[in-house]
């Protein structure tokens, strides 16, 4: 990989964010632009660039000191925020000299230029262009590769592109970059383009690295865990329906069952907890909980509401219970439609998924 070594205020180029509108700029016919047209700002400015321009044809084609003479006029145009003529100026120069080894490093100042003006669809037009048609470049120990794709990761909508994006990351810069948020990502692209399998793969991947920022996703390590955990259990606790789960649930209670109660529960991501924590994301807890049921059913006959809470709906519902025991004596049973694309037979099944101690307030 072939690198270029300038100073950091030209390097940090690279990690400039993208922002703002785009405007063609309509002066500058097809071909190579008129040297006038480029030569803007303050009689200082167009005094340095009219040098710049007589040096850049006395310098060897596709040479280091070249180079140095174009990003001078680049860096020219940028404090100028001249964007459509930086523009214009690298795109000719791209035209007319199609195998300079400098390409892909214009390329990115083109795409940099197109996001600072708004224009982010054709910004990530230029970002992927580079990654696939263009060998990479460092500079400054940078990789130009590696900077195009954490741009174009937050520039595209498009799930497969996404994939794609992160497993080049992954395969190429994986000692460069945040493995954990990766692997999560690709994971949440893989979902969208409906390849469960693959990412099952990156969840699990993912779950090396426990604890690391996803941007979005604060429960991005129960969300893997549940997803791997769920995957990899028998799932032989599942039940057609959700009248048929509760049920079951309600003849185990009438006969004081505390082993065919417990036989029903779910064997991964089973839950226990009181309403204070956060009720509102129980897709948020993992955790297999293990404990005797039978000692908070021995001497007491557990009671049932004869209708789900009103707060139930398709996709999860709660049942009141109460007679457990003094310390707290109401228990909500939680059960939830079960969302799992990669098995068919098990997708839209419901589970006993966990238990709300404590009237809900």
């Amino acid at each position: 990989m072939k690198k270029i070594e300038l100073t950091p205020v030209r390097a940090g180029l690279l990690l400039i964010p993208v922002l703002v509108l785009f405007t063609i700029c309509s002066n500058v016919n097809e071909g190579t632009p008129s040297e006038q047209y480029f030569i803007s700002g303050s009689r200082a400015e167009q005094s340095n660039l009219e040098e710049f321009f007589y040096l850049l044809t006395h310098q060897p084609e596709g040479s280091r000191e070249q180079l140095a003479v174009v990003m001078e006029i680049a860096n020219s145009y940028l404090k100028q925020r001249e964007y459509n003529r930086l523009i214009n100026f690298l795109s000719s120069r791209i035209h007319s000299h199609p195998d300079d080894p400098y390409n892909a490093y214009y390329l990115f100042m083109i795409a940099f230029s197109y996001g600072e003006m708004g224009a982010h669809p054709m910004a990530a037009m230029y970002f992927d262009m580079i990654v696939r048609n263009y060998p990479d470049l460092e500079v400054m120990g940078q990789s130009i590769h590696l900077a195009s794709l954490n741009q174009l990761i937050n520039l595209v909508d498009n799930p497969q592109q996404i994939e794609w994006y992160y497993e080049e990351l992954i395969s190429r810069f994986l000692d460069k970059i945040d493995p954990g948020p990766s692997f999560f990502m690709l994971g949440q692209a893989h979902e969208a383009t409906g390849e469960w399998n693959e990412a099952i793969k990156a969840y699990t991947r993912y779950l090396s690295f426990m604890g690391s920022n996803v941007p979005g996703f604060p429960d991005a390590d129960s969300y893997a865990r549940r997803l791997v955990d769920f995957n990899n259990s028998a799932k032989d606790w599942t039940f057609e329906s959700l009248n048929v789960l509760v049920d079951a649930v309600k003849e185990a209670l009438d006969a004081g069952s505390a082993n065919r109660l417990w036989s029903y529960h779910a064997k991964a991501n089973f839950f226990t907890r009181t309403w204070e924590h956060d009720s509102s994301n129980v897709e948020g807890v993992a955790g297999h909980v293990n404990f005797n049921l039978s000692d908070f059913m021995r001497g007491n006959r557990i009671r049932y509401a004869d209708t789900l809470d009103a707060s139930s709906n398709a996709n999860e519902a709660f049942l009141r219970t109460w007679g457990w025991s003094q310390h707290i004596p109401t228990w909500y049973l939680y059960f939830r439609k079960i969302h799992f694309p990669p098995d068919p037979e098990i997708h839209g099944r419901w589970e006993w998924a966990g238990i709300f101690y404590g009237e809900r307030f």
